[in-house]
């Protein structure tokens, strides 16, 4: 017997995947059996029960549960799928094995009337940012502007999460996070430095937003693992072997290699990524006191008895203390961009925010979240070791 695997896409509806089953011709029958999987709507409820379930399983706080079910649902909804609930095992992990605390709470250490220092005390990392943000938008209130450093913190998701929450309360929101040592510094060929992702979210007119939340490097690390389980290619820029040459395999790059910056190779301006990611540093573990680098304990093979000690940075600004019409001006900006003549066979120019719009609104309208077959089976495996009722779907 032979197995031809090939992933489809848009030719046979939801279809995801399709299997083919052929015996040889010299046997007296010949058949062709084909095994269609069809991709998996689970309701963002469900979602966000079977996150904070395994949680639970996994040894961690109701609150804490709730707060990480909260982020990684918000994850996939935007369209994020590299930061959702792809990520879960790993924070059940974490819990398991200790590596993040199961009873420690983020703590102020030192704060003026605008900013604040504070301790994650290994606390999870949704948990010790939404502190955070919410403490940086109190003091925002007061004060025009409240800018919070986190150290001691773990993986908190998508970094765009807490900017969204300062939005919602017509505030610009900020946030960034340093991350385990993931990216080669251009013309390097060790890891020393980490995803580093940026979010800056500002409130414009009728519920619409401006919405940058963006890797440092040229894509997160749980695109990689994504298509990995996909048996996909990456495209070039992604990642580099560990001889530093780039590559398109995902399995060469997260066994030795490392993610490029942002750009991809030198040729590209992947300096450029480099010296953002710096920057992030700064902001993050630097001036936190919390690590930095290649300091971080290590994503291949973390020695989960050292603290991860992430440094994380919130802001949050009033507009109203700066210029006037600000939400007006900065409708009329997104407005002038959408409104530029596209390039031919593209649907229109886009504002950051505008992709993640569109995934929850689809997710509106079809019920829910749209999953790959590959994906709900390794949800299934992961309910059968924590002991939980599976994820369900449409």
């Amino acid at each position: 017997k032979q197995w031809y695997q090939r992933r489809v896409r848009g030719q046979f509806g939801s279809l995801s995947s399709v299997s083919f089953l052929a015996y040889p011709r010299n046997q007296k029958y010949h058949k062709i059996r084909v095994l269609m999987m069809k991709d998996c709507i689970v309701p963002i409820k469900e979602a966000k029960r079977f996150v904070a379930e395994c949680l639970k399983s996994s040894g961690g706080p109701l609150h804490c549960c709730n707060d990480l079910a909260e982020v990684l649902v918000a994850a996939d909804t935007r369209g994020h799928f590299s930061h959702g609930l792809n990520r879960l095992e790993v924070y059940c992990t974490d819990y398991e094995l200790g590596a993040t605390s199961r009873t420690n709470s983020p703590t102020i250490e030192k704060q003026t009337v605008s900013t604040a220092l504070v301790n994650g005390n290994n606390a999870l990392g949704a948990t010790v940012g939404k502190f955070c943000m919410e403490l940086a938008i109190e003091k925002c209130k007061s004060t025009g502007v409240g800018v919070v450093t986190a150290k001691g913190s773990n993986h908190y998701g998508i970094a765009g999460f807490y900017g969204l929450m300062a939005e919602k309360q017509g505030l610009i929101g900020i946030s960034m996070t340093n991350t385990s040592p993931v990216v080669v510094p251009t013309r390097a060929k060790q890891c020393t430095i980490g995803t580093n992702a940026i979010s800056v979210i500002a409130p414009a007119e009728n519920e619409d937003y401006f919405a940058m939340d963006m890797a440092t490097s040229t894509v997160a690390l749980g695109k990689l693992e994504v298509a990995r389980r996909k048996g996909e290619p990456i495209p070039p820029g992604w990642g580099c072997d560990s001889e530093g040459n780039e590559s398109l395999d995902p399995g060469a790059v997260l066994d030795g290699g490392g993610l490029l910056p942002l750009g991809g190779t030198e040729q590209s301006g992947g300096y450029k990524g480099y010296a953002l990611a710096s920057s992030v540093e700064v902001l993050c573990g630097i001036l936190s006191g919390g690590n930095w680098g290649p300091h971080i304990r290590s994503w291949q093979n973390p020695d989960r008895s050292k603290q991860a000690n992430l440094g994380q940075f919130f802001m949050a600004l009033d507009p109203e203390v700066f210029g006037f019409g600000f939400t007006g001006r900065m409708q009329q900006f997104m407005d002038e961009h959408r409104a530029l003549d596209p390039v031919e066979g593209t649907d229109g120019v886009l504002v950051a925010g505008d992709p993640e719009r569109a995934a929850e609104k689809a997710c509106e309208e079809r019920g829910g979240i749209l999953y790959h077959p590959a994906f709900m089976q390794n949800m299934e495996k992961l309910a059968k070791k924590l002991n939980v009722p599976p994820l369900k779907h449409l």
